[in-house]
């Protein structure tokens, strides 16, 4: 059976609810809620009622008075957010907000910018498998058995004879087998390598560069080397070969640049002012042979260089550990 109590509060509701306006909404605050509204005066009017009927009442006219409350305020808040305030002005033609948009990660963007200089010199861009057999990741490049890269504590091995690719060298027998003479190739790929610290990290981008034709010699390298740091780190960048052993090309050379964190001054990063960003050389006879070409008709070079390590060698960067890079962090993605 509904009483007073009841109907009253119905009717408060029924009021705020049709409330169009803040002053009208005020309006019903204060006949209800005020201080000589309705409410006050049935709290008031309690102490006339025998004592149990008192605290029965009182409880009842108290959650009704806090449901009428929580309707005011909630009403309050739905006028306030749907009303254009008293002397503003509303141009329904001004675009809206747009949402915020992403881009592409910096080592994408930098792999774009790799694959476009060496388009401007004829190279295609290639992709080749990031797991791969043994043959084609040592075996055809003339790597022993007993090679220490070959060892589990340096290549991820899936099993006996298939590997995570450790380098994008394993598209050049793929490539000459494929083509035959010329090539003239860029091969862009993940690799993986059981290494971290702060110029090394287990999953990385390398890109590969391999030239095989008639005619073909150490100048030949040399000129594209020069070509790539002037084009992409600028033509003040200084960087050098260094005399090394590779067992897929012959001579070998690391390819060093000076740092771009330091300047070439020497740091925690760099170690001595120059940063290796990858090998470089003359195609092995063998390997020559085992893509089935004639080492007396051809020659060919081919380097592979770190996609990450030319990235954080640009100057005025200042990333001193490439793992920073793969943390996924906004805050320095947003940056590029």
């Amino acid at each position: 059976m509904r009483t007073n109590l009841d109907q009253l509060k119905d009717e408060a509701l029924t009021t705020i609810a049709g409330a169009g306006t803040p002053e009208v909404l005020e309006a019903a605050r204060v006949h209800y809620l005020g201080r000589k509204g309705i409410f006050s005066q049935r709290m008031k009017e309690l102490s006339q009622l025998a004592t149990g009927k008192r605290k029965t009442t009182g409880q009842i006219l108290n959650a009704a008075k806090n449901e009428v409350a929580a309707a005011l305020k909630n009403k309050g808040q739905a006028l306030k957010e749907s009303r254009v305030g008293e002397g503003t002005w509303l141009d329904v033609t001004l675009p809206g907000k747009k949402p915020l948009t992403g881009h592409l990660h910096p080592i994408t963007q930098t792999i774009y910018e790799i694959e476009n200089i060496f388009h401007k010199l004829g190279f295609v861009r290639r992709r080749y498998p990031e797991v791969e057999t043994d043959w084609y990741a040592f075996e055809s490049l003339n790597m022993p058995q007993n090679h220490p890269a070959r060892d589990e504590w340096e290549t991820f091995y899936i099993n006996d004879k298939t590997v995570i690719t450790p380098h994008t060298s394993n598209g050049q027998v793929r490539e000459m087998e494929q083509f035959g003479s010329p090539v003239r190739m860029i091969n862009i790929s993940r690799c993986g390598r059981r290494q971290s610290d702060l110029s090394h990290i287990p999953t990385f981008y390398q890109f590969e560069g391999l030239v095989v034709d008639q005619g073909i010699n150490i100048t030949h390298l040399k000129g594209t080397l020069d070509f790539f740091v002037r084009e992409y780190f600028g033509k003040e960048r200084a960087y050098r070969l260094r005399p090394t052993d590779f067992r897929f090309t012959e001579p070998s050379f690391e390819v060093d640049v000076t740092c771009g964190l330091c300047g070439g001054k020497g740091c925690r990063y760099c170690k001595a002012g120059w940063s290796e960003l990858g090998g470089a050389g003359m195609v092995h006879p063998q390997v020559l042979k085992n893509g089935n070409l004639d080492p007396k008709n051809v020659a060919g070079f081919a380097f592979g260089w770190g996609v990450e390590r030319v990235f954080m060698m640009r100057e005025n960067l200042n990333i001193p550990d490439i793992r920073v890079l793969y943390q996924n962090d906004l805050r320095f993605l947003e940056q590029f």
